[in-house]
């Protein structure tokens, strides 16, 4: 059955279509100011992939083109441990497997550079920490991350000489203090590391 799309090494040509995926999958998560006006460069030994499309329409006004990505997966390694940096499916073209595919080629090209574990981080959106725990991955650690703004309680801030309270800022605190952080702000999330064996089964 042909799903629909086609897993390939990230290309530098990737890069516009690349962000723009990026940008349009985290819109509707609460991931969604986590802006980058450029991709990150990652060393030799990560693993970067891409999905395109497996069909196309040869004028771009008519549909996606051989060369937009629609599913990102880039994963950066140390030693024997390797973390995703990003994944992400453009609306568009998501609940077609493509994130699990991209997830499902990199495992054994992690296994061939000697990693052992795969581990990822993000937020309270319900339909990633599913997707993390239908792909192997338990979870191993949490943390509060709140966002300060001018409508928050700023006491005991401290900023440089001259310079004025936070107008955005972040700040992490242990999960034990999560009650007393959603009291002080207003954006507050719960962040979950996961993780999972990369040798396959």
């Amino acid at each position: 059955m042909n799903p629909g799309f086609v897993i390939r090494p990230y290309l530098p040509t990737d890069s516009e279509s690349w962000l723009r995926c990026r940008v349009l999958s985290f819109l509707h998560t609460q991931y969604y100011d986590d802006v980058k006006p450029h991709r990150t460069v990652l060393a030799e030994t990560a693993v970067a992939l891409v999905a395109t499309p497996a069909t196309y329409q040869v004028d771009p006004l008519e549909g996606p083109d051989r060369n937009t990505v629609v599913g990102i997966l880039d994963i950066t390694i140390a030693g024997e441990a390797a973390t995703i940096d990003t994944i992400a499916t453009h609306p568009d073209h998501q609940a077609h497997g493509i994130a699990t595919a991209l997830l499902q080629r990199a495992l054994p090209m992690l296994a061939d550079r000697g990693v052992a574990t795969l581990d990822a981080w993000t937020r309270e959106d319900q339909a990633a920490n599913a997707w993390y725990r239908r792909n192997g991955f338990a979870e191993t650690f949490r943390y509060v991350h709140a966002y300060v703004g001018g409508d928050d309680d700023l006491a005991g801030f401290v900023t440089p000489p001259g310079c004025s309270q936070p107008v955005t800022a972040f700040v992490h605190a242990p999960i034990d203090q999560e009650a007393q952080v959603r009291e002080r702000f207003h954006r507050v999330y719960v962040c979950r590391q996961y993780r999972r064996s990369v040798i396959l089964r």
